[in-house]
């Protein structure tokens, strides 16, 4: 098995271990992990640090690696069908196109490439329960996500994302109210004009921009939640 996938599999294995876990307990060793995988320590090493990035785990200088306690005041990392789920809905995902395309100057600033390297551009009308959600314009890195366009587009983009130890670990979200276009419109099954409600994230995996997204809500059928702390 090669390294990368032995880190996506000790990866995985230390999740699901420790999904039911009490927080506070300590998270495997790197010694146990080394000889149940056998892999070098650096890989194992690799592995935890991904869960720690993420919030599953956390480590303490001189005491080890825990189950992460809850973050007060930070919200999951989260994509568009893990969020439905998580509310009981169900998430569905039309393709309206995808191609790969030059990327133009604002989007290149965004994913830190030359303007004019290659980016995938894939646009998708999300549906709740049948309904109409949002209609989503993303763009990728490319060169991060060889062969993407060549298999079956996914549901949810951040899960196949993770399949490639590609999940993005931080974002940075900006939300504005705007009135639908005629086209956002007639998918949204709006009132062309109707109030709409605006998100634009750029996420980055580790320090690397993988994803620029452009997604129109109905003003209607979303509700953004934040939790706050003094």
């Amino acid at each position: 098995m090669a390294a990368a996938l032995k880190h996506i599999a000790i990866r995985e294995y230390v999740r699901d271990l420790v999904a039911t876990s009490v927080p506070g307990s300590p998270a495997p060793s790197e010694r146990d992990l080394v000889q149940r995988f056998g892999v070098a320590r650096m890989t194992v090493r690799h592995a935890l640090d991904t869960l720690v990035n993420e919030g599953v785990l956390e480590r303490f200088a001189g005491r080890g690696t825990f189950v992460a306690r809850p973050r007060r005041g930070r919200s999951r990392l989260t994509g568009i069908s893990e969020d439905l789920e998580r509310r009981g809905q169900v998430a569905e995902s039309r393709s309206l196109s995808a191609d790969l395309c030059a990327a133009p100057v604002r989007v290149a600033e965004c994913l830190e490439v030359v303007p004019g390297s290659p980016v995938i551009r894939w646009r998708r009308l999300r549906l709740a329960d049948g309904r109409p959600l949002c209609v989503t314009e993303t763009y990728l890195d490319a060169d991060l996500l060889p062969g993407f366009l060549e298999a079956e587009l996914p549901i949810s983009l951040y899960r196949e994302l993770l399949t490639r130890d590609r999940r993005p670990t931080w974002a940075e979200d900006a939300v504005t109210a705007a009135p639908a276009s005629t086209d956002q419109a007639r998918l949204l099954e709006i009132g062309a004009g109707e109030a709409v409600l605006r998100h634009t994230r750029r996420a980055f995996w580790n320090d690397r921009a993988i994803e620029l997204s452009r997604t129109v809500y109905r003003g209607d059928a979303h509700v953004l939640s934040l939790q706050l702390e003094a």
